[in-house]
């Protein structure tokens, strides 16, 4: 099955703009993804190929980016999808519990959903919020200084279509398919509403201010890093033999002119 014509004319129009955004077509794979995800709410073979068609890459290339990385999902999840942290930090204060007694009190597991399609669960590995741990997210937005109670109270309130707010972010939850679209690159003009940093954040800060405490000086004398690579400075290398130099005309000092 592929997508319908007035689907599929939007979606083109969409990635032309994504496409439009970067030197080389193939670099805007990433977002490119999270577009076609946001159409069907994962990545299906119908969206494998249709970046690969507006990138010029195979569907196998489109396919090994996709399943490499786990914002991309290749069945349905939820409208909500719900990540419990279940790193170090998390763990030990309390996500291993909070996964637990949540699975067993929906009945799913690692990116299944609920039969009612509302919620699906994820074990998330880091959510780079360890000064809130244990640590939730619904939608990639933040629930912090979570509990086993709070995370089946949330489950059950996002399941029966009652409103819930972040700790941090937006003051209203998008769907999933929402968030992905907003990750493809097309802004929702939310990202500035509600709480952006929580004191636990800022703590180091305010110790700073109250201590008198400054950065050092900029070195003005020190000579200036290199210039970033420049879009007409990239060429594609030939294929490369195993063992072998790679080939191409590469900028002195990048990972490819080091392996030369």
């Amino acid at each position: 099955m592929t997508f319908e014509p007035e689907v599929r004319e939007r979606l083109e129009r969409d990635a032309k703009q994504i496409i439009g955004r970067y030197p080389k077509p193939r670099s805007a794979l990433l977002p490119l993804l999270h577009l076609v995800q946001s159409e069907e709410g994962h990545v299906s073979q119908d969206g494998i190929e249709f970046c690969a068609e507006q990138l010029g890459i195979t569907p196998a290339q489109v396919t090994g980016v996709s399943t490499f990385y786990t914002q991309y999902k290749h069945e349905p999840v939820g409208e909500f999808h719900v990540g419990v942290c279940i790193n170090t930090l998390c763990a030990v204060m309390g996500g291993d519990q909070i996964w637990n007694e949540l699975t067993e009190h929906t009945g799913v597991g690692h990116d299944e959903a609920t039969p009612d399609g509302k919620v699906s669960l994820e074990r998330i590995e880091c959510n780079a919020a360890c000064d809130f741990a244990p640590v939730m997210m619904v939608n990639w937005e933040f629930f912090d200084n979570m509990t086993p109670e709070k995370a089946k109270r949330l489950v059950d309130d996002l399941r029966s279509g009652k409103e819930v707010l972040p700790s941090r972010g937006p003051n209203k939850l998008c769907s999933w398919k929402d968030a992905s679209r907003v990750l493809a690159g097309f802004p929702d003009g939310r990202a500035h509403e509600g709480v952006q940093a929580g004191p636990e954040s800022l703590r180091g800060l305010e110790l700073a201010k109250q201590r008198g405490w400054e950065p050092p000086s900029a070195d003005t004398d020190r000579e200036s890093p290199e210039e970033p690579v420049k879009a007409q400075e990239i060429t594609d290398p030939p294929p490369n033999e195993p063992g072998k130099p790679i080939g191409g005309d590469v900028k002195p000092g990048s990972q490819e002119g080091r392996n030369k």
